[in-house]
This record gives structure tokens, C-alpha cells and sequence, in this order.
């Protein structure tokens, strides 16, 4: 089941207000290739990467937390500097970002943001995936699931 899963990667809190988010999640995903947290993970269930939003202080206009990391099958073990949890959704939708990367998934969140599904955010968790499809350049495809009520 995806509405519910475990998670191990590096956080950053941040805002969407004056590009913010832009500048740190940028540095984030630098972080995360450029350290190879991927190794750093234990009990990972997939080399998918998650990209993970949470900790929302209100909607998408505060501030929230970001994850990027990988499923994993216990938060038994969670290495220094990393940040562990637990997501829980009771109903997610579905989009897929399709396009260059990371393009695609900024015009998808414009989408969401402007869409009447705002009014059914719950705004506990929400991520996208970056599997096997997610480097093919103009091809790329990255799932985006968005909590619902």
C-alpha cells in the first residue's frame, strides 16, 4: 500500500514564499548525491527515491518539511543526521510529471496548487517518486501523490 510506508533520508525545513523552497531543496538534492546518502540508509525497500513533504504548519503557502530518501522497512536504525518516519495517508491522488526533469514536477505542482483539489488537502503527507522512468530526459515520468480526504 503507498498511503502508508516508512522513510530514511536527509530534511530541510523550508516555505514556498520567495522562491525559498527553490534555493533549498536545490541544495538538498545536491546534498543527497553529493554525500551518496542512498548508502547511508539501512533496511531500504527500493532504490526509488522519495521526495517526502510534511510537517505542513498550515497549506502549501507555510512553511513544511522535505525529505528526500528511500523506503525502508524499519526505522529501527536511523544513522546520524538522517531523519526517520512514518507516513500515513488515508486516500492519495495520483499525477504524473512528465517531461525534462525537474521542470515537469514544478509545472505539476502549479497544477495541484491552482486545482480545486486544494479544498481536499489534508496536508499530512505528500511525495513523489523517482523510479527507473524518472532519468529518460524528455521522457522522464515522476509520480506525484497528493493526501486526500
Amino acid at each position: 500500500m503507498m498511503e502508508n510506508f516508512k522513510i530514511i533520508g536527509i530534511s530541510v525545513q523550508t516555505t514556498n514564499q520567495n522562491n525559498q523552497a527553490a534555493t533549498d531543496l536545490g541544495q538538498l538534492w545536491s546534498r543527497f548525491y553529493q554525500e551518496e546518502i542512498s548508502k547511508q540508509i539501512p533496511s531500504k525497500e527500493s532504490d526509488d527515491v522519495y521526495a517526502i513533504y510534511t510537517d505542513y504548519e498550515s497549506d502549501y503557502t507555510g512553511k513544511y518539511t522535505t525529505i528526500i530518501g528511500h523506503r525502508v522497512s524499519t526505522l529501527d536504525i536511523i544513522p546520524d543526521g538522517l531523519t526517520g518516519r512514518e507516513i500515513k495517508n488515508e486516500k492519495l491522488l495520483r499525477y504524473i510529471a512528465k517531461g525534462e526533469m525537474p521542470n515537469a514536477v514544478v509545472e505539476s505542482w502549479q497544477e495541484i496548487w491552482a486545482n480545486d483539489i486544494a479544498l481536499y488537502r489534508t496536508y499530512h503527507a505528500d511525495f513523489e517518486v523517482y523510479g527507473e522512468k524518472s532519468q529518460q530526459g524528455g521522457d522522464s515520468e515522476v509520480e506525484i501523490y497528493i493526501g486526500v480526504r
